[in-house]
């Protein structure tokens, strides 16, 4: 009798979790309460490819795609979409992003890769809720306050939203401005205050500032 694929068996294991005769607390979960879960799951994965550890690579891979699983199962109770549904979206989204692997275009390094995977991008949302007025959108709200620091910087540097280089740059080596931020974060906290959301909030005055900037320039434009 031949086996069949485990991804079935782990959809039925999903599936009857989420029963009335399955577990109390799968079946209280919902889309909300299971958002920090693949947050954790992500940053375990993170620390199993950087330890190099293979076992735990795939036990890691496996609670992350368990969160997919989950999030499918609950979308199909409620009749919106399923798991095929979410690979198929998956799939035609990977070929129509690369036209070089599965059409007709012709790209010469990854920069332009990245150029027509944007340009795509962009025209798929064009005219839906998701489309995207800003050169600064994009971002999960939710990332990491230096990790979205740093998206949004790269993005409104591409903008011409803001100077190649920082009003005053000194000559410093990578360890030097490891510790700065460092240092930055124990006098944060001496001071009382939480320095990840003190970024957060500075990155976000930013971005206002770029975004009004962004639009004066389109407006002369126009004019």
């Amino acid at each position: 009798m031949k086996k069949q694929p485990a991804i079935n068996d782990l959809l039925k294991v999903m599936a009857k979790l989420r029963s009335p005769t399955g577990c109390p607390w799968d079946r209280e979960q919902s889309h909300l309460t299971l958002r920090r879960h693949a947050i954790e799951e992500v940053y375990e994965l993170i620390d199993a490819i950087e330890a190099g550890d293979d076992h735990e690579l795939a036990e890691e891979l496996g609670d992350l795609l368990l969160q997919v699983v989950f999030h499918c199962q609950l979308a199909r109770e409620r009749g919106v979409f399923d798991f095929e549904k979410v690979c198929r979206v998956l799939v035609d989204k990977l070929i129509r992003r690369h036209p070089h692997v599965f059409g007709t275009t012709k790209v010469k390094n990854v920069d332009e890769v990245w150029a027509n995977w944007e340009k795509i991008k962009q025209a798929e949302k064009q005219g839906t809720k998701h489309a995207r007025h800003s050169a600064l959108d994009g971002i999960p709200r939710h990332l990491p306050a230096l990790l979205r620091a740093e998206k949004l910087l790269k993005k409104a540097r591409k903008a011409n939203l803001l100077p190649d280089r920082p009003r005053s740059i000194r000559q410093l080596t990578k360890t030097a401005v490891a510790k700065e931020l460092f240092d930055l974060a124990v006098l944060a906290q001496a001071r009382g205050w939480c320095a990840e959301e003190l970024l957060a909030g500075e990155t976000r005055k930013q971005e206002r500032q770029w975004r009004r900037r962004e639009q004066a320039g389109s407006l002369k434009i126009r004019h």
